[in-house]
């Protein structure tokens, strides 16, 4: 699985041009805040449209001249900044959401997901959770969609140091044990550092 990315943009005042290709593992879009890294996620995942480029994954292009595939017709597993989770749903129903049907919580639990250690957490409300539990329930209904790739908005922001390394953890499994490709945006270089099998300065 690869990224081969070039795309610009302009918005309002911000000119966005970013270029690059990589292959297995994370790939971190690094910079300060307000340089344009969350708009090329939404650029990859289909969520906002280039002004110019193409992007390409595992060789299917999603964008170029006369392409634009659909967000669905990705298959892109996206956890945002915040982890946007249903309030009126428990933890169970928003790890199936998104879910391919037929799928069962019991099998996603024992198996691809159990590492992220939210077996205890599904009968809980979305506001009874931390920070670091919302966040891996977030990871957990990304990767509960059969994604073919993970796009991870700064997936550490606002979490204190230990819910922050338990949500490095379960990316560190999701990049080595799941080898899911990952593209993630930070501004922190610590975790750039330690989550980027290659680092896209931006």
């Amino acid at each position: 699985m690869s990224f081969d990315v070039a795309v610009t943009k302009r918005l309002g005042d911000t000119d966005i041009a970013v270029e690059f290709a990589a292959g297995e593992g994370a790939t971190v879009l690094f910079g300060p805040s307000g340089i344009g890294k969350t708009s090329v996620l939404n650029m990859v995942a289909g969520l906002l449209a280039p002004d110019a480029g193409h992007v390409r994954v595992d060789g299917e292009t999603l964008f170029d001249t006369g392409i634009d595939l659909p967000p669905e017709g990705r298959h892109a597993g996206y956890v945002f900044q915040e982890p946007r989770l249903f309030p009126h749903l428990r933890v169970r129903a928003n790890l199936l959401y998104g879910a391919p049907e037929g799928a069962t919580i019991d099998g996603a639990i024992d198996g691809a997901i159990d590492f992220l250690g939210i077996g205890q957490l599904l009968d809980r409300w979305p506001r009874t959770l931390s920070g670091g539990e919302a966040r891996r329930v977030a990871i957990g209904r990304a990767l509960l969609s059969a994604p073919r790739f993970l796009l991870l908005d700064e997936p550490l922001s606002s979490l204190d140091r230990p819910r922050r390394e338990e949500v490095m953890r379960a990316i560190e499994h999701i990049r080595d044990g799941l080898k899911l490709p990952i593209l993630m945006v930070t501004h922190d270089p610590e975790e750039a550092e330690r989550l980027g099998t290659r680092i896209v300065r931006m």
